[in-house]
């Protein structure tokens, strides 16, 4: 039997996204050799519900960022702010997925999504019965209502990571952190994971921000795609944003759309990959 991926309309209050600012953020690391300053003057805004794509090389910071963005790391330079609220530690308005879903294996798969919910003190029966209910429904949402009570062993690898994201989006978040979340996937799971995420989206609009390494998927998610890379001539080895380039086109667009061939042949020069533009029949005439 085939899952269907699309969202139902949620029941929950929805989170509406919340704003973030990084200013001039930098994070130093010490090493053996010296201090390695892997980001520097990083200046970024995040508008309530938007969705920005991070990409870069492998190496060049981008989990570090998000790590900074979630509270899971501190900015050696710089300040970053949720809503103009200073971030000095682990927010609970932000959750984050990484690559591998990390669900616990003895747990089913509702169980795990469990664990995301807030702490409710004193448990009481009517707080219990709502957390049963808001697990339904983010299963329902993900698209795992009928795999609520199978274990991490018993379902694929897109299943398993449905559940992280049903998993962080169990806190109802004002910004979702997404860290290579589809990269673990086969090509076909991953496109359909991309379509869910747009449908969770509409039905939950929290701000994202997501690093993945994947042009295309950048451009079919993203607002807008920032382009982290290396500062080569001055310092090798450290990254800030090189450009910041919108995506324009409602949601969902047409993965062949001219305009994101071009947006694609724009990030790939930009990481230093060389494309070849070929020109198509009108072009000749």
């Amino acid at each position: 039997m085939t899952t269907t991926l699309e969202a139902p309309a949620s029941t929950a209050t929805p989170s509406h996204g919340g704003a973030v600012r990084l200013d001039a953020v930098g994070r130093t690391f010490g090493t053996p050799g010296g201090a390695v300053d892997v980001l520097r003057g990083v200046d970024l805004e995040l508008p309530a519900g938007e969705i920005v794509a991070v990409i870069g090389a492998s190496g060049c910071g981008k989990s570090t960022l998000l790590r900074l963005v979630g509270g899971l790391d501190q900015p050696t330079h710089g300040a970053i702010t949720f809503d103009g609220d200073s971030l000095v530690d682990t927010d609970d308005r932000a959750a984050i997925a990484f690559q591998e879903p990390r669900l616990l294996p003895w747990r089913t798969l509702a169980q795990n999504v469990e664990l995301g919910l807030p702490r409710l003190r004193g448990r009481r029966r009517h707080a219990r019965a709502a957390g049963r209910d808001r697990v339904r429904e983010l299963l329902e949402l993900v698209g795992l209502d009928h795999a609520a009570d199978l274990r991490p062993r018993e379902v694929s690898g897109g299943m398993a990571q449905r559940a992280s994201l049903a998993r962080a989006l169990a806190r109802n978040p004002d910004v979702l952190l997404l860290d290579e979340p589809f990269a673990a996937l086969d090509a076909l799971t991953r496109l359909r994971m991309q379509d869910l995420l747009l449908d969770v989206h509409a039905a939950q609009p929290t701000t994202i921000l997501l690093v993945t390494h994947d042009v295309e998927e950048a451009l079919y998610l993203a607002d807008r795609v920032v382009l982290l890379t290396s500062l080569r001539a001055t310092d090798p080895g450290t990254s800030s944003i090189a450009q910041i380039i919108p995506v324009s086109g409602t949601r969902p667009r047409d993965r062949a759309d001219r305009a994101l061939a071009d947006l694609r042949a724009t990030l790939l020069e930009g990481l230093g990959v060389h494309t070849h533009h070929h020109n198509t029949p009108e072009e000749t005439r």
